[in-house]
C-alpha cells in the first residue's frame, strides 16, 4: 500500500514539474514575440550625442586649471 502512495506522489510531482516547465517555456517565447512586435512598431530612438561648444570647453578648462592649482597649493602646505 505504501508503494502505491509513493508512486502516486512521484507521478504527481513529475506531472507538476512538467506543467511548470511548459508554462515557463511558453512564457519566455511569448515575451520574445512581444519584444519583437513592440520593437517593430515602436523602435527605440538613437540617442544624439551632445555637441560641446567652445564656451563650454573653455569653462571646463578654467575649472580644471583652478582645481589643479588648488591641489598644488594644498600639497605645498
Amino acid at each position: 500500500m505504501e508503494y502505491t502512495l509513493v508512486g502516486e506522489g512521484l507521478k504527481f510531482m513529475v506531472l507538476g514539474m512538467l506543467i511548470v516547465l511548459v508554462f515557463l517555456l511558453l512564457l519566455v517565447q511569448v515575451m520574445k514575440w512581444q519584444a519583437k512586435i513592440i520593437n517593430k512598431y515602436f523602435p527605440e530612438k538613437e540617442p544624439v550625442a551632445p555637441t560641446t561648444t567652445t564656451a563650454d570647453s573653455d569653462e571646463e578648462s578654467r575649472r580644471t586649471a583652478a582645481i589643479i592649482a588648488a591641489v598644488t597649493e594644498f600639497r605645498k602646505q
